[in-house]
């Protein structure tokens, strides 16, 4: 009984060939769509991911003091009584890491030795970069380059220049290749760094590098020692830590531990990246809506074939009841043809949005997509997202068809074939 129901179902199909395929195409380039822009939104989310957690430190303990000051209240002179300031109005210090190296000590310890891979204290200061007419505020970033070359392969991100001439050469930087590009910058050539004490250095240019990380490609880096000297720092203080981490998507707890340890704010990337993070959640949700929305419209077009095929097999419908065939045969029929109409334009796009992933994959253009600059599009071909949307496709198509095939199986047969005008 089955393959009758299934035969007949491919008779009423193929009767209007030309409905049928064009419900089909319709469900296909949707499904296309679909697929390409759900591929194109998580391939640049795992892309910014994975760059990030291979340049970005995993955890940055900042120069910021986490434990608030206890003071004794006026009211309460001679009492035991305290309270906790948290937001006291001070004078502004700057953010410093005090004694790293002892904090250094505690990382490479037994306790910790084993989570973190990496540590590399850093000074960062904001100056104003100047070469002849030109100048650009920037980021300058100290550092101990053997170190940050453990956190960020820098050394491996060297468009010019070599790591070996920078840590030789007095006052070398490794210049971004957007300061580079905006600056007209080149290898040797002369840059004076001008902090905000006034009191300016004129570097080198040891090399220019690319991460694709347009932060960090908008920077220069500098020794560690330059560094403290342009922020007017003794030897024994820095900006901060670099950690790389053993499980850089599991760091959180490990973050705390080591900021209640410390005393000093740890931040993981991901709360340093959370805005980003948290656009790129928002049109996740906006384009798993559209797939909602697209596959109704789908479901529209087959429900559409299916009561057009209801009218005009009335009475074929009637026959089939007077032969025998049940309601819930016919329903399962009618339904077995929706499925099928979806599951055909599903399959059909799905082979469409393999070419369409590829194609936007191979395009040759640099762009700047969001917070990281890329060669071509990132694209993401997880398996996953083929079957999340062809089973949501096919599933609308299959539901779509509950109504035309209700609507068939209430048709009276003996009141079907007395009216003539069927």
């Amino acid at each position: 009984m089955l393959k009758t129901l299934f035969d007949i179902a491919l008779r009423h199909l193929s009767g209007r060939r030309r409905q049928t395929l064009t419900t089909i195409a319709g469900v296909a380039i949707s499904t296309m769509v679909l697929i390409t822009t759900i591929s194109l939104t998580r391939g640049l989310l795992d892309s910014f991911v994975d760059i990030i957690v291979n340049v970005a430190p995993h955890i940055t303990l900042r120069g910021e003091k986490t434990d608030p000051v206890p003071v004794v209240l006026p009211g309460l002179a001679g009492s035991d009584g305290t309270a906790i300031v948290e937001d006291n109005i001070k004078k502004q210090e700057r953010e410093e890491v005090r004694n790293y190296r002892q904090i250094e000590d505690l990382f490479s310890s037994s306790l910790y030795g084993r989570e973190v891979l990496a540590v590399s204290p850093y000074v960062e200061s904001q100056v104003m970069a100047v070469k002849g007419s030109r100048n650009e505020p920037v980021l300058f970033k100290g550092v101990d380059i053997e170190r940050e070359d453990r956190i960020s392969g820098i050394g491996g991100k060297l468009q010019a220049g070599d790591i070996g001439v920078f840590r030789n050469t007095a006052n070398a930087v490794l210049v971004g290749r957007t300061v580079a590009r905006d600056m007209k910058l080149g290898m040797n050539d002369e840059i004076i760094i001008i902090p905000a004490s006034g009191k300016s250095r004129q570097c080198k240019v040891a090399g220019i590098f690319f991460t694709g990380v347009n932060a960090v490609d908008n920077g220069i880096v500098g020794s560690l020692k330059l560094g403290q000297i342009i922020e007017g720092m003794p030897s024994n203080k820095v900006t901060g830590i670099a950690l790389k981490v053993r499980d850089p998507l599991n760091n959180g707890q490990l973050a705390l531990e080591l900021q209640k340890i410390t005393g000093y704010r740890a931040m993981t990337w991901q709360e340093q990246n959370a805005s980003v993070l948290s656009l790129f959640t928002r049109i996740g949700y906006i384009v798993f809506s559209l797939v909602a929305f697209v596959g109704v419209v789908s479901g529209f077009g087959v429900a559409n074939i299916l009561v057009t095929t209801v009218f005009e097999k009335s009475r074929d419908i009637a026959i089939m009841k007077s032969f025998g065939f049940s309601a819930m045969q016919l329903v399962g029929m009618f339904i077995l043809e929706g499925f099928l109409v979806g599951l055909a334009g599903a399959i059909a796009g799905g082979v469409l949005a393999i070419g369409s992933i590829n194609l936007f994959a191979s395009i040759p253009v640099e762009n700047s997509q969001g917070p990281i600059t890329k060669t071509g599009f990132s694209m993401s071909q997880n398996p996953l997202y083929f079957f999340y949307v062809i089973g949501v496709t096919v599933f609308i198509s299959t539901i779509a068809a509950i109504l035309p095939s209700a609507k068939a199986a209430k048709l009276e047969p003996v009141k079907v074939l007395r009216d003539s005008s069927l």
